[in-house]
């Protein structure tokens, strides 16, 4: 039986302590009813503030309690919390307060039941186990980084002569992480989200070093190491964000952590540029993939010892592995990614390109067939997202669609084009950095303050804006002007409308399907950045190519070490083409998350609010 407790009337958590204090007041009581038996109810005193003073018996935190720990505790004291009203694993389906996006886990489950919360932790251990779950976040996005930073390195290394095939080598990281990020979700609900984040980090090692090994082998095998080595983060991120989930309980630690986690991103993506540029600069550029397996095997090890072990009921359901949709969804996902990656490459005139796609989308199609009519425990629960959900989803796919192309071709203007050094490059990208860890932070005081589909439209604004500097900064200009300007905003893009996505998924899903909202956004977001990067490639070869038939050139697309004028002008028009691509995701990110809050008003208008 499942079942779940919601209250009529609750408080926000982060109500200020005097609002607390006159709202216990006036709400001496909080109702309680069961959604399956709405004659069960019960009522819970409202937290007065000397209980909010006193730390929460949930993790024995020394901080203030949350209104949500002190009537969780209520509940769970009261005579309604001890009938035994649930199967002992459906526990983790009841919560007094809605749960925040720190809950989400990959999987289905929501926040689990209080004998499963970590045991109390030092907090020399929280932090060591905050670093060794966001290194996931940090080396994920560095590794993604390895082959950008580097590029016309690689270029010269593999004697590449067109930009398509050096899309790959991020294109294909990126399709993996997305494409198998969900079913690694499930799996770390299956079998243990301790396990398969160990698992993800031995995956993550082996497939680095291999990669740096690919140096004898062509460009062909090096991109689909590149692909395995993708799966490593996919089976790491969606367990990373369980573990936080599971073990810290609601309130300002939560926050605080998965405002770290956030902001592991920018940083690792920096860093990994940085190291990448330094080792391909100095050295040889095969060093960063082995220094990073080295890396993965030595964080693994830590993550062995720090990360508590999981203590699952024995007469606990297991989450049954949805295998059908699995086989279909990946399937589809893979086809149609590599029929976009791979046009640029060989133009849209082979037969097998649009015959790959139409697979793919056949593929698709039974995938959400077997999701709808199928099978009992879907990967996505499609029956239960609902409008909000859809338009969170399409923001995220066209904004950070945006962003890849504005990341990849960023780097080839600058060392391409403008001749910069990688490492000075790297140094040049180095204010993501900066500026991602402010907006990380900064993200939970604006969500506390503004709607969540305002901070939708200003993430999606600031993807168009961000493309749009970029498309229209003329080739020869200062580094200081809309490059610089372009490189501090982006960042506010991405890690505005992450954690704005997950909360609008989170609060359209069902309490079941809670845990699905972070790792189902993160799975757009990086199949998105692939797919992006192979249509914005099929738009820069065409355009290459009109261009230097314009001027007379012959064997176009010319090789990339040729630099005469007239191919830097044609080159230049492909890459401001690809821009104003970018720039129309972007604007079809901010035309979508308007039409989202227009429809949220007219909602909240008929229901009186």
């Amino acid at each position: 039986m499942t079942s779940s407790i919601t209250t009529t009337q609750f408080l926000n958590a982060s109500d200020s302590p005097e609002t607390l204090q006159t709202s216990s007041k006036r709400f001496p009581a909080i109702p309680l009813t069961c959604t399956n038996n709405p004659t069960l109810s019960f009522q819970v005193a409202a937290p007065s503030m000397a209980e909010l003073a006193q730390p929460t018996s949930l993790d024995g935190d020394k901080s203030p309690s949350s209104f949500e720990a002190v009537l969780e505790n209520r509940f769970w004291d009261s005579p309604l919390g001890s009938e035994k009203l649930f199967d002992q694993d459906d526990n983790k389906n009841v919560s007094a307060l809605p749960s925040s996006i720190g809950s989400a886990s990959s999987g289905s489950s929501n926040e689990p039941p209080k004998s499963s919360i970590t045991p109390s932790m030092s907090r020399i251990h929280e932090f060591a186990f905050l670093i060794v779950v966001c290194l996931a976040q940090f080396l994920s996005l560095g590794a993604l980084n390895q082959t950008v930073a580097p590029v016309m390195i690689l270029a010269r290394f593999f004697h590449i002569h067109d930009y398509g095939t050096l899309s790959w080598f991020s294109a294909a990281y990126s399709m993996t992480v997305g494409t198998f990020i969900l079913p690694a979700g499930r799996l770390g609900d299956m079998y243990g989200h301790k396990r398969v984040f160990l698992i993800g980090w031995a995956w993550f090692c082996i497939w680095s070093l291999i990669t740096g090994f690919c140096y004898k082998s062509g460009v062909i095998l090096f991109s689909i190491c590149r692909a395995f080595q993708g799966m490593g983060p996919a089976l790491l991120v969606p367990n990373a964000i369980a573990l936080i989930g599971r073990t810290f309980p609601i309130g300002i630690k939560r926050n605080t952590a998965f405002a770290c986690f956030g902001a592991a991103g920018p940083t690792g993506a920096t860093a990994g540029a940085f190291f990448a540029a330094l080792l391909a600069q100095l050295a040889w550029w095969p060093w960063s993939f082995w220094i990073l397996s080295i890396v993965c095997l030595c964080v693994m090890f830590l993550s062995y010892l720090i990360i508590p072990s999981e203590k699952r009921s024995v007469s606990a359901d297991r989450p049954t592995f949805d295998y059908l949709g699995c086989v279909t969804g990946v399937t589809g996902l893979v086809l149609i990614n590599f029929a976009l990656n791979q046009a640029p490459l060989i133009g849209w005139g082979e037969p097998y390109i649009p015959t790959l796609l139409v697979l793919g989308f056949l593929s698709m199609a039974a995938f959400v067939w077997v999701e709808l009519y199928f099978t009992s425990h879907p990967l996505i629960p499609i029956r239960g997202l609902q409008l909000d959900a859809a338009f969170a989803l399409a923001c995220i796919a066209a904004g950070w669609g945006s962003h890849g192309i504005w990341a990849y071709y960023l780097y080839l203007f600058l060392e391409h084009l403008r001749g910069h050094s990688a490492l000075l490059t790297s140094a040049e990208t180095s204010p993501v950095a900066i500026t991602g860890v402010f907006f990380a932070f900064s993200t939970v005081w604006l969500l506390r303050r503004i709607p969540v589909s305002s901070v939708m439209l200003i993430a999606m604004v600031f993807f168009m804006v961000g493309s749009l500097l970029m498309a229209t900064t003329p080739l020869h200009q200062t580094y200081w002007a809309q490059t610089f300007l372009s490189i501090v905003l982006m960042p506010g893009a991405m890690n505005l409308s992450f954690p704005a996505a997950t909360i609008l998924l989170s609060s359209a899903l069902p309490k079941e399907k809670q845990g699905i909202a972070a790792s189902l956004v993160s799975t757009m977001v990086n199949y998105s950045i692939s797919c992006g990067l192979g249509l914005a490639g099929s738009i820069n070869r065409y355009t290459i190519q009109r261009a230097s038939n314009e001027r007379g050139l012959q064997g176009h697309p010319a090789p990339l070490a040729v630099t005469t004028p007239e191919v830097v002008a044609a080159r230049l028009e492909g890459l401001r083409c690809a821009y104003w691509f970018a720039v129309g995701l972007g604007a079809l990110g901010v035309l979508i998350a308007g039409v989202f809050i227009f429809v949220t008003k007219k909602r909240a208008r008929a229901e009186g609010k």
